[in-house]
C-alpha cells in the first residue's frame, strides 16, 4: 500500500514495499553485472535508502513493467542512473 506522508505531502512505500523493491533491484542487478561492473550494489542500496522518493520512482516504473536498472554513476552529482 503506497501512502501519502502527512506532513509532507511526498509520496512513500511501506517498509515492506521498499524491501520486496530493494531485492528485485539487487537480483536484476546481480543477474546484470556485465552493465555496471564498476559498481557495487551496496553503495547503490545505501543511496536509495537514503532517498525514499527515488525508491518510490522506481516502484513506480517496476509497477508499470519498466524493470530498472542501475547503468551508470553521475560523479559530479554522485547518484546513479536508473534506466
Amino acid at each position: 500500500m503506497i501512502k501519502k506522508n502527512k506532513t509532507s505531502n511526498k509520496k512513500e512505500l511501506s517498509p515492506e514495499e521498499r524491501e520486496e523493491l530493494l531485492r528485485t533491484l539487487k537480483t536484476r542487478f546481480e543477474k546484470k553485472m556485465n552493465y555496471h561492473k564498476d559498481l557495487e550494489w551496496t553503495k547503490v542500496q545505501a543511496k536509495l535508502e537514503a532517498n525514499i522518493g527515488k525508491l518510490w520512482s522506481l516502484n513506480e516504473m517496476e509497477k508499470t513493467g519498466g524493470e530498472p536498472d542501475v547503468v551508470g554513476y553521475d560523479k559530479i552529482t554522485d547518484e546513479y542512473i536508473f534506466l
